[in-house]
C-alpha cells in the first residue's frame, strides 16, 4: 500500500528527508494576488521580490486556495492519503480539499483519504507531517495514524510576531494612522491561533528583544519542556536564529528548526515577522 503526504504550501516546507518507505510528499500552492498580479506559492516563488511588489502597491491583495482538482491530483497518486490545510478560519483550503476528498472517492471507493484542518498554519503543520511520516515508517495502520496526528495536532501551538503592519493596514484590518504610529514606535505584536482556529493577539512590545523574549515566557507557560520546534521567519533570520539560541539554551532537549516562509506565511506575517511552532 503506498502513502501520499500532501499539504497546501502553508506548512513551509517542500521535501521531507527520510521519507517512510513507500510515501510521497508533496505541496499544492495557494495563490497571492495584487491588482493583476499572480504569484504562485511553490519552489519556484521569488518570496522578496513579492514582498516589495506588495509595499510598492497602493491597492489591497488578497489570497487564493487552491482548486479542488490540484488536490484531487496529488490524492490520485497514493492508496492512503493525509492531507493537512492551513487554518479553515484564514483560507477556503480545507473545503476545497475536503471537495477533492469527495470527488476522488466517489471514483475511487478503495482509496483512504483523510483531511485535517490544522487549526494552524507554517512550522506547525511541517511538525504534525513529520510526526505522521515517522507513524508511517512504523507500519501504524491508517484508522491510528489520522487518530494520532489529531492527537498531536491538539498538542502544538503556534505563536506568530508582527513587525510590518502595511498588509494590514491595506487590507482595512487596522488603521492606517495606528499602522503608521506602530511602526514608527518599533512596536511588534505577539499574537497566537486559538483552539478555534483564529488569529488572538496576545500582546505588544516595543523592540525585538522584548518580543523575542515574551514568546519564550509564551513556551515555558503553556509547558513547554522540548522537543520539535519550528521557527519560520520572513527575511528575519537574525532573529530566528536569536529565538532558536535561547530555546537551545532554555530546553537543551529541544531539536529546533529555521526555516523562510513561504509565500503564503510571508502574506501573513510581513517583513521581519515570526512564526513559531512548538
Amino acid at each position: 500500500m503506498t502513502w501520499a503526504l500532501v499539504s497546501d504550501s502553508t506548512c513551509e516546507i517542500r521535501s521531507i528527508d527520510h521519507l517512510a518507505p513507500d510515501t510521497a510528499f508533496y505541496t499544492v500552492p495557494l495563490k497571492i494576488r495584487m491588482g493583476e498580479r499572480e504569484y504562485v506559492d511553490n519552489a519556484m516563488l521569488d518570496t522578496k521580490a513579492m514582498l516589495d511588489a506588495m509595499a510598492n502597491y497602493n491597492g489591497p491583495s488578497s489570497t487564493a486556495c487552491p482548486a479542488p482538482e490540484e488536490w484531487a491530483e496529488k490524492f490520485l497518486l497514493a492508496d492512503q492519503v493525509f492531507a493537512i490545510t492551513i487554518t479553515s478560519s484564514l483560507s477556503g483550503s480545507y473545503n476545497s480539499a475536503m471537495v477533492a476528498r469527495d470527488m476522488v472517492l466517489e471514483s475511487h471507493p478503495e482509496k483512504k483519504i483523510y483531511v485535517m484542518d490544522s487549526l494552524s498554519c507554517g512550522g506547525e503543520l511541517a511538525l504534525i507531517l513529520w510526526h505522521v511520516n515517522e507513524l508511517i515508517r512504523e507500519g501504524v495502520p491508517f484508522e491510528e495514524v489520522c487518530a494520532e496526528a489529531e492527537r498531536y495536532c491538539s498538542e502544538r501551538t503556534l505563536l506568530f510576531a508582527l513587525a510590518n503592519f502595511d498588509n494590514l493596514v491595506k487590507n482595512g484590518r487596522m488603521n492606517r494612522l495606528v499602522g503608521f504610529m506602530a511602526g514608527k514606535l518599533n512596536m511588534r505584536a505577539v499574537g497566537i491561533a486559538s483552539d478555534e482556529g483564529k488569529i488572538a493577539m496576545v500582546h505588544k512590545t516595543r523592540g525585538e528583544i522584548k518580543m523575542l523574549a515574551f514568546m519564550m515566557e509564551e513556551m515555558d507557560r503553556r509547558g513547554f519542556t522540548g522537543g520539535p520546534v519550528v521557527i519560520s521567519h520572513c527575511n528575519n533570520l537574525e532573529g530566528a536564529h536569536r529565538l532558536s539560541a535561547g530555546i537551545r539554551a532554555k530546553w537543551p532537549a529541544s531539536k529546533v528548526t529555521v526555516l523562510p516562509c513561504s509565500g503564503l506565511t510571508s502574506f501573513y506575517a510581513e517583513d521581519q515577522g515570526i512564526l513559531l511552532g512548538f
